[in-house]
């Protein structure tokens, strides 16, 4: 089988992605469970690293658990980074992440056999990355490895960080041997990257419902999340009063309602909220909570809409804590503005895409990738491709083979563009 294109190698992708989608699957269903440093986790990453090595790739690891293929073309240059992540969300698709992994890996492939066969042509050397722990199921926050890699969060706090039940990642890491000892790039190596590119499956419906194949992502919406503690006084469920209680779960609940109904005071499609994570203590049948850790988002395509939602919400904050008599806590919170990729990048794979006979629009991403890091390091493309229907973090999520294939050879295109030397001469 072959894509439209007539690419080469496509049925060894097919069969290499079944191979792949088998690691944490979830029988019964198409999805997968592979959260960051599981047992699932550390045996695709063994996989993959053998795939790399099949192909003249050394792997890597840096003291974050990233995993590197490097391929040294022209020695002693940069090298082109391409990659996303293949931890998983507890129950979740095959196609989240590491699609963006395995596709980076054949766009690799492919753009070596064309370089060498044009040395003339290779200005940087390529690398694949898998990036550690990009969900944040298990390790809070998302995107740990591509954060602490452009040394927008401390190494020391990342590896010191405890899943739910206190393993921290450097045991984690260190129980499936994938804990590097260094960096594989940047400070220490002679090592650095001259430019990045990710592909990802879309996780919302907007290109499927236009038709298009390549989604050219020119920005990130702004997003604001927020982990709170309630806290309240512990009673019996039966026997307190009403007019003595202070409910903590009362109070989270809430404002997991004010989030949703926030949405309401905006125009459609302004303003995403969730509550992904309710933590509730003792958790008994027949106790009043006393405590109750959440996490909740605003997302939202303009930073006025995220400003005043967040000024509406906490706003919400004071009331509960007037009325319900609990106090409430921000212990965490991590934000970012909504934020453009570079233009050159955008018209690169735009021109990509034309010159494939792939149609192609601009889109922005709802969503965090690691690539909202790497855009401010070095000159960033981030593609995506068709989601079914939109169903993301969900088992039934699905990408046709046709477009798995498609963006396969538009990656393909858009790095072998970057290893000449593109958004870097």
């Amino acid at each position: 089988m072959t894509d439209p294109l007539g690419a080469p190698n496509d049925d060894a992708f097919l069969a290499d992605w079944a191979t792949h989608s088998a690691f944490g699957a979830v029988a019964g269903t198409h999805g997968v469970d592979r959260q960051a440093a599981s047992a699932a986790d550390g045996e695709q990453r063994k996989w993959f690293a053998k795939l790399l090595e099949s192909r003249g790739f050394t792997v890597h690891h840096d003291e974050i658990g990233n995993q590197f293929g490097l391929l040294e073309l022209v020695p002693g240059a940069p090298y082109v980074l391409t990659g996303s992540h293949m931890d998983s969300q507890p129950t979740a698709g095959r196609f989240d992440g590491a699609y963006g992994v395995m596709a980076s890996a054949y766009a690799c492939f492919r753009t070596a056999e064309e370089l060498r066969a044009n040395p003339a042509r290779a200005q940087h050397n390529l690398a694949v990355v898998n990036w550690f722990n990009e969900e944040g199921s298990r390790f809070k926050p998302s995107m740990m490895g591509s954060s602490v890699f452009t040394g927008k969060l401390a190494l020391e706090s990342a590896l010191a960080t405890p899943d739910p039940r206190g393993t921290t990642v450097a045991e984690a890491l260190g129980a499936i041997d994938e804990l590097g000892a260094g960096p594989v790039f940047g400070a220490g190596t002679d090592r650095s990257v001259a430019s990045y590119a990710e592909i990802h499956v879309q996780q919302g419906r907007s290109m499927e419902e236009d038709g298009v194949t390549i989604g050219l992502v020119n920005a990130t919406w702004a997003a604001h999340k927020f982990e709170f503690r309630v806290h309240g006084a512990q009673a019996h469920s039966g026997a307190a009063l009403m007019a003595d209680r202070k409910d903590a779960l009362l109070g989270a609940a809430r404002l997991v309602v004010a989030a949703r109904e926030l949405v309401d005071k905006f125009d459609e499609g302004l303003l995403h909220t969730a509550c992904g994570e309710l933590n509730v203590y003792p958790n008994s049948p027949v106790v009043v909570a006393s405590e109750v850790e959440l996490l909740l988002d605003l997302r939202s395509p303009s930073a006025e809409v995220i400003a005043a939602a967040h000024a509406s919400l906490m706003e919400t904050v004071a009331r509960v804590e007037r009325e319900d008599r609990v106090t409430i806590e921000v212990i965490a919170e991590h934000a970012w503005d909504q934020n453009p990729y570079p233009e050159a990048g955008v018209e690169l794979a735009r021109e990509v895409a034309e010159g494939l006979g792939l149609s192609s629009a601009r889109v922005m991403t709802v969503a965090g990738h690691d690539s909202t890091n790497m855009k401010d390091e070095v000159p960033t493309v981030m593609l995506f491709v068709p989601s079914v229907d939109g169903v993301s973090h969900n088992l039934d999520e699905y990408t046709r083979d046709a477009d798995l294939l498609a963006g396969i050879a538009h990656l393909t295109g858009v790095v072998t563009r970057l290893a000449g030397g593109a958004l870097t001469a």
